[in-house]
């Protein structure tokens, strides 16, 4: 685990793995996790001889919150300055959920850093689809704003993981959103809400796998398909019975899907 100093109020967590391994792959988590939230795609990686980058978005983590609030392009920013430091000239970006909306300001803002895109339970513009999910969002909202990240680590606990057998993943994704800064928190928040790169989809040039959760009631597999449907040279696989944090519910499922469109060689 090593940490980079991008600005005196800034430095950024990250982990490097097999880093004699080619090509690269950067890995961005969701919203109030960290790195540990890939711990079991990183062996996948590496065992398939890739070098792997991931790091704790800033405010998460182990990452500090310089304030002055947050967009996603200051997140994508962060992104390219570990690849430089690292030396990595261009690699394959995945990203879930918050990670997937960086992923893709990245690939907009970056294409010739972007090899190949994999956006997982992510979306271009917030929408929140039925009453259910859009109270699921204010509720967020104003508990993050009020009590704190403690209990919004609770309340984000139980919907992703209501199984009776899941309180150890529960109990993994509460100690991550702990790690936060509220104030980051809340600035990361705020910037998912106001993103919006719809209309810019068509301008992705890198090759692009959509990943889906059949049963994702945090972004709707609806709203994924926005994705599919205007990026170019990308195409969609849902994962049946998947809910949003699939990359820990269904990691065989997805790592197989991950590394085979990694290792197609790009239609020319």
């Amino acid at each position: 685990m090593s940490t980079l100093k991008i600005s005196p109020g800034l430095k950024i967590h990250y982990i490097e793995a097999n880093p004699a391994g080619d090509p690269a792959v950067v890995l961005l988590h969701g919203l109030g996790a960290t790195v540990e939230s890939w711990q079991l795609q990183i062996p996948a990686l590496t065992g398939a001889g890739y070098r792997v980058a991931a790091l704790d978005q800033r405010g998460f983590g182990q990452s500090t919150y310089p304030g002055g609030g947050m967009t996603i392009a200051d997140m994508a920013a962060d992104v390219v300055a570990l690849l430089r430091h690292l030396n990595i000239p261009a690699a394959d970006v995945v990203g879930i959920s918050m990670g997937g909306t960086v992923a893709q300001q990245f690939a907009l803002e970056y294409p010739q850093m972007t090899a190949k895109l994999v956006l997982v339970n992510t979306f271009a513009k917030m929408r929140a689809e039925g009453i259910g999910q859009f109270f699921y969002f204010l509720l967020r909202m104003i508990l993050v704003h009020t009590v704190g990240v403690g209990r919004q680590a609770e309340v984000v606990s139980e919907r992703l993981f209501p199984e009776p057998g899941q309180s150890e993943l529960r109990q993994h994704l509460r100690s991550q959103i702990a790690q936060a800064d509220p104030k980051g928190y809340r600035a990361a928040l705020r910037a998912l809400a106001r993103f919006d790169v719809e209309d810019r989809l068509g301008n992705i040039q890198s090759p692009t796998l959509i990943v889906t959760g059949e049963a994702d009631s945090t972004v709707s597999p609806r709203c994924q398909r926005v994705l599919a449907e205007r990026i170019p040279n990308a195409r969609q696989v849902v994962i049946p019975g998947a809910g949003h944090p699939l990359i820990v519910t269904h990691p065989q499922a997805f790592n197989e899907i991950l590394l085979e469109f990694l290792d197609t060689e790009p239609q020319q």
